[in-house]
């Protein structure tokens, strides 16, 4: 109980109840409880581009190495295992462009509590033909570190016009934006470039809407959204001050998504202080 309130003492305290909410999406629509308790501590969510409202998800670390593939009413219809990797602490998932322009998915294992890891990876493999209760693929594998030396991260996105993966750091005062390319995967000495610094610290999770023109980044109190301009990079677009967006309190809220047709997104969280993750949907104002 004592946990559950400090909890809510914490979220009043960030002034979640007091930011100006931009009215671009509404208020969030309980969609389903997640009571699998194999999906307890989803840390990361994004739609398929070739199965409709179908969407990947993931659990953190320790976790089996295995992508859940859910309908978008929040049931496990699939599973995808990647064979030769573990979950040490995977913190997003992504689905984009990758070889010869076919659909990939994308699993960031970035995490870093501590600061120790010298290097990273991100995992792609291509987006299955048919979903099946279980199938097993082996994924290609992108090792990198950042410039300055070992950070913690929890947010990756796919630019699905320039194919350019973006990592989002967590710990540093003002979050820090790094690109890798599509082609880094398979490379030696891989270094993510550091594209810019954003105006808030803890992001959790990002996305980037199918036909690239919406970005997402989420920390634990607030939801930032961004319109990209035609012929903009996702580096010139986060320069300007984000909206923020209607957000549903989560205990540990660790993923977002947007809906395939950028008209809604949805979010999750893993289960804390005995709270069941709860799916939900947030559909843009007509």
């Amino acid at each position: 109980m004592y946990k559950l309130l400090s909890f809510f003492v914490l979220l009043s305290c960030s002034g979640f109840a007091q930011q100006k909410i931009d009215s671009v999406y509404l208020p969030g629509i309980t969609i389903r409880t997640i009571d699998n308790p194999v999906l307890e501590e989803m840390s990361g969510l994004a739609f398929s581009k070739n199965h409709l409202d179908k969407f990947y998800t993931h659990t953190d670390s320790g976790g089996e190495a295995a992508v859940y593939v859910l309908d978008s009413l929040g049931n496990e219809i699939g599973k995808i295992i990647l064979e030769g990797v573990e979950n040490r602490d995977w913190e997003d998932i992504a689905v984009g462009p990758g070889p010869n322009g076919k659909s990939y998915v994308y699993v960031a294992e970035i995490g870093d509590n501590a600061a120790v890891y010298k290097s990273v990876k991100i995992y792609r493999f291509l987006e299955p033909a048919k979903i099946e209760k279980k199938i097993t693929v082996k994924p290609e594998v992108l090792k990198f570190t950042y410039p300055d030396g070992a950070m913690d991260a929890e947010s990756l996105f796919v630019d699905p016009i320039s194919g350019d993966l973006f990592v989002v750091s967590k710990r540093d005062k003002k979050n820090t934006l790094f690109k890798l390319k599509s082609d880094d995967f398979g490379k030696k000495d891989v270094v993510a470039k550091k594209e810019g610094k954003l105006t808030f610290t803890s992001a959790t999770a990002a996305d980037i809407s199918q036909d690239g023109s919406k970005i997402l980044i989420k920390n634990y109190f607030k939801i930032f959204y961004w319109d990209r301009k035609k012929g903009e990079s996702v580096a010139e677009a986060l320069s300007r001050a984000p909206k923020e967006l209607p957000y549903v309190p989560e205990p540990q809220g660790e993923a977002i998504g947007f809906q395939p047709d950028g008209k809604a997104f949805y979010t999750i969280s893993e289960k804390r202080y005995n709270i069941h993750p709860i799916l939900y949907r947030f559909p843009a104002k007509k």
